[in-house]
């Protein structure tokens, strides 16, 4: 008994370490070694899963400004790297170790650097902190799960591989404290850094705004995984006033940042693929597809899926390489676990194809369904349907419909669409939101034009001389989501 006791003690005194950044012990199973691992691994998932911005000034600038932060960090040894991700959402996320990431969708809906610089403030901390390494050893101090989330939904992850083990650490949820926290640590290193940590209660603000704008039911992707403590804003305006600093001197560097997001893909890129109505069209790859009317879709860089309304079935088409589509069917019926059934040479959009009937043993029980493989330009596509094995019989229609309707994208207003992107304009008079909608038209709603130029409406009044966006370009505006939201199924 002695002996057990010690044993217990010993691990107690390995698990619980000093948080580098605040000094408090907190339970930590997770050595730094395994932490900067973890995060590798995961950042790789993301590059994978979700795909970066691929604009090599955006890149540096994000980079070269998340650096400055992490040398004032207190793990400035870290392999800190910065990126942003081909998401139209307003999010901003970091893992283990060092890796941090905003999406294209947040720098399109903020106004300065600095406010930039506390977002990346606030992710800095969470590493710094170990927040993650720290709700991940909880976790297995309960032996439970983390509790993840998927890139599409709980219910599609139970059973696409869409979402990668590594990407699962995007979807740990902080406490209140760790919030709190991250907050005080992000305002110590935008400060320090020289940044007017005032631009932070803007960015609550700004956040405030698309959530409203969403309907107030649905909250912007970063406030999801960064649960909200009450009065934040208000928290922030607290912390500013005891802190003694020149603001007359510190950063803000408004005009250098919408210098840097001139030409910015803003919403969707419908480059890599749109849906009008329930039909998928994606230019780039040349093919069009229709999804059941109803079903919620989603569209990532791996895949896109559709979801039936009660949730209990799955259509998907993915790129399956350059391999024959006889080649493909025996590497998909090659993995364990999966079942041949009736198979059959069909033809899919004017080319030849290989099908079959499939079922599987999950962790969710026994499934079933129909797998197509057909090749075209140059690239062969996997289009599937599954669902519970007691209910194929119900969706088998469904599954050759979605397969059947996939045919090449020929119409050439589609084939050359292109993604709406912000332009810079600089006013010469003082003019309400809406008299710049009028003399300088965007391919946006008045409010979501309000929202990316910091006013609560239309009626906000902008400053001559200074430089406001606008939104060029893009498809037609009723196929466009508003900020934050998904596209239209």
């Amino acid at each position: 008994m002695f002996r057990i006791l010690c044993a217990a003690a010993a691990c107690a005194a390995v698990a619980c370490v000093r948080n580098p950044a605040t000094g408090n012990l907190q339970l930590n199973l997770v050595s730094e070694a395994q932490e900067i691992d973890m995060g590798k691994q995961a950042a790789q998932e993301v590059q994978q899963s979700i795909g970066l911005y691929k604009d090599p000034k955006v890149e540096a600038y994000v980079s070269n400004l998340g650096q400055s932060l992490a040398q004032k960090t207190n793990r400035q040894n870290l392999p800190w790297q910065f990126h942003v991700v081909e998401d139209a959402a307003v999010n901003a996320f970091a893992l283990p170790g060092g890796p941090v990431f905003v999406t294209r969708g947040i720098l399109g809906t903020l106004m300065t650097e600095a406010q930039l610089a506390g977002v990346m403030g606030h992710e800095c901390g969470h590493v710094a902190a170990r927040h993650s390494a720290n709700q991940i050893s909880k976790a297995e101090l309960a032996q439970v799960g983390l509790g993840l989330g998927s890139v599409l939904s709980p219910q599609l992850a139970s059973l696409s591989q869409i979402a990668g083990a590594g990407l699962q650490v995007l979807f740990l949820k902080f406490s209140r404290d760790d919030e709190k926290q991250a907050d005080k640590l992000g305002f110590a290193y935008m400060a320090n850094d020289g940044y007017d940590a005032r631009q932070m209660v803007d960015v609550f603000r700004t956040l405030e705004r698309v959530s409203k704008l969403a309907g107030g039911g649905k909250l912007p992707e970063w406030l999801q995984t960064h649960p909200d403590p009450e009065n934040r804003e208000k928290d922030a305006e607290d912390r500013l006033g005891g802190l003694k600093v020149d603001w007359s001197r510190a950063k803000v560097n408004r005009d250098e940042y919408l210098s840097v997001i001139d030409g910015l893909v803003y919403g969707e890129d419908p480059r890599q693929g749109y849906f009008q109505g329930s039909r998928f069209l994606h230019p780039d790859l040349k093919f069009q597809i229709a999804f059941p009317a109803g079903w919620q879709t989603q569209n990532t860089p791996q895949a896109v899926a559709g979801m039936s309304p009660k949730q209990d079935a799955i259509v998907e088409l993915a790129a399956a390489g350059k391999m024959s589509p006889q080649e493909a069917i025996s590497k998909f019926f090659s993995q364990q676990g999966i079942q041949r059934g009736q198979a059959a040479q069909v033809t899919i959009g004017g080319h030849p194809a290989v099908a079959a009937y499939f079922a599987a043993q999950t962790q969710q029980g026994q499934i079933a369904g129909l797998v197509a493989f057909v090749s075209h330009e140059g690239t062969t596509f996997a289009l599937l349907g599954y669902t519970g094995a007691q209910t194929l019989q119900q969706y088998d229609p469904v599954f050759k419909a979605f397969i059947g309707s996939f045919a090449p994208l020929t119409d050439q207003a589609a084939l050359s669409v292109q993604p709406a992107r912000i332009q810079i304009v600089r006013v010469d008079a003082n003019m309400t939101v809406e008299q710049f909608n009028q003399r300088f038209p965007s391919n946006l709603k008045l409010e979501e034009l309000a929202l990316i130029n910091g006013f609560d409406d239309k009626n906000g009044t902008m400053q001559a001389g200074q430089r406001y966006k606008r939104v060029v370009g893009g498809p037609p505006l009723q196929d466009k989501p508003a900020a934050g939201q998904p596209p239209k199924s």
